[in-house]
């Protein structure tokens, strides 16, 4: 009993094989229904029996021409009137003209409009399958109002559609019924796995996002257990990394305080003060490290905003500092990210472009994928060697080791982690008439 209730639910799993097999029943019994219909409703019309179709109204009008004729000229009559698609043969007895013993060969010809044509007092239809031989054919044959017989025969059947063509109307059905099944059964196996790609997507920008909810077949559900199992192990990493740098911070901050209260003591005022400036050093970096590591911009969460209105806010807050930043783009922009992030990657490239060149300007393009803003300056540039070498942690170029200006070195390793979470890149370039170009590329998200 437990082994057949295992083997039902192991049959009842919604699998992706099972899914493929459902659909391509379906599929055949699709096409099976349609082929009936046809059949059944254009069968008449593609496929009619010999007594409706207009063929009856010629052999009728043959049949009258030879009836009236004199008996003695009717084979010749039959004999002239017969062609490679149809022959006509007259005979005295029914015996002579060989036909098969059909019992339905009357009833098939008793219809109210053969009668009518033909005003006989016997009418017999025949078809391929009721001669013995098999290059069988299709035949009529009628009684005279002497006794005579006259028979019609054609060897193939030459009304209705073509073979071709209704091999061709019933492939365009079979096609089409597959096709129509597999539409909607992809399009439901499809719709979890874009469920699954746009929850994926959003944890790219959003640690925090929320876990995906399991839908569709079990393979599919199962990868997106796993992805969500995956999310809260790298969220629960971030927590507590970011908890630990902080213990260590609070930890490094006591023996620096000890240290500058010592050295109140030191009674060389130049000794001191390089033991003050090494202190605050090292207070600057444990600071800049701990908010590097927890960015509260990386907690933000993803919201639909306007990009162009928050560069176009930036530059206001610096207008109001009496600095002027052009600004090129369209006047709205709607993007899914997270705002705060996003304006902290730009104050960044502003703040380096004010304090390392001149005359900053801001480009902002939109593309069918993908979002681009530009933030250009009139400077030195950078060595094309450190194009890739200023965005690692703590480095420095030779021309901004001042304290006072160059920072320690973490600005730019901040802002290309937040476009890199964002899914997309962050680089720089020399300009061609001068100055460094820096590339913020965004993907555009659905929401």
């Amino acid at each position: 009993m437990k082994g057949w209730r295992a083997g039902w639910c192991l049959r009842s799993r919604d699998t992706v094989t099972r899914w493929i097999a459902l659909t391509t029943i379906l599929a055949m019994l699709t096409s099976l229904g349609f082929y009936a219909l046809f059949t059944q409703v254009a069968g008449v019309w593609a496929y009619p029996p010999l007594t409706e179709t207009g063929l009856l109204e010629k052999l009728s009008s043959l049949s009258r021409v030879i009836a009236a004729s004199d008996p003695a000229q009717r084979p010749q009559l039959a004999a002239a009137a017969s062609d490679s698609s149809l022959g006509i043969r007259w005979s005295p007895s029914h015996a002579a003209l060989g036909l098969p013993a059909t019992p339905e060969a009357a009833t098939r010809a008793n219809t109210p409009k053969a009668h009518e044509l033909f005003n006989s007092q016997h009418l017999e239809a025949y078809q391929p399958a009721d001669w013995p031989q098999q290059d069988g054919q299709y035949a009529m044959a009628m009684q005279l109002t002497d006794g005579s017989w006259l028979m019609f025969s054609m060897p193939s059947r030459s009304w209705g559609l073509e073979h071709w063509a209704r091999n061709l109307i019933v492939i365009v059905l079979v096609l089409l019924s597959t096709g129509l099944v597999a539409l909607i059964a992809t399009r439901r196996l499809a719709r979890p796995l874009q469920t699954f790609a746009q929850g994926a997507r959003r944890f790219g920008v959003d640690f925090r996002a929320p876990p995906i909810k399991p839908l569709g077949p079990l393979e599919i559900r199962q990868a997106i257990l796993a992805f969500n199992a995956m999310q809260a192990q790298l969220q629960h990493f971030i927590k507590d990394r970011t908890q630990m740098l902080a213990a260590i911070s609070h930890d490094l901050r006591a023996p620096l305080t000890r240290m500058r209260l010592r050295g109140e003591f030191i009674d060389d005022p130049q000794l001191q003060a390089k033991l003050f400036r090494d202190v605050d050093e090292m207070h600057a970096m444990i600071n800049s490290s701990l908010e590097f590591f927890r960015d509260n911009a990386r907690l933000e969460e993803a919201t639909p905003f306007d990009l162009a209105e928050l560069l176009q806010t930036l530059i206001d807050d610096y207008r109001d500092q009496s600095i002027d930043i052009p600004f090129s783009g369209p006047p709205r922009l709607a993007y899914l990210g997270r705002p705060l992030g996003l304006k902290r990657v730009i104050t960044n490239l502003l703040e380096n472009a004010l304090k390392y060149a001149s005359e900053p300007a801001i480009e902002l393009r939109s593309h069918d994928d993908h979002v681009t803003i530009r933030v250009l300056d009139r400077g030195p540039g950078i060595p094309k060697e450190s194009h890739e070498q200023v965005f690692m942690p703590f480095y420095r170029l030779e021309g901004s080791r001042n304290k006072s200006t160059g920072g320690v070195g973490l600005g730019l390793s901040a802002a290309r982690a937040i476009v890199l979470e964002h899914g997309g890149e962050l680089t720089v370039r020399n300009r061609k008439i001068g100055g460094l170009e820096a590339r913020v590329v965004l993907p555009v998200l659905e929401g």
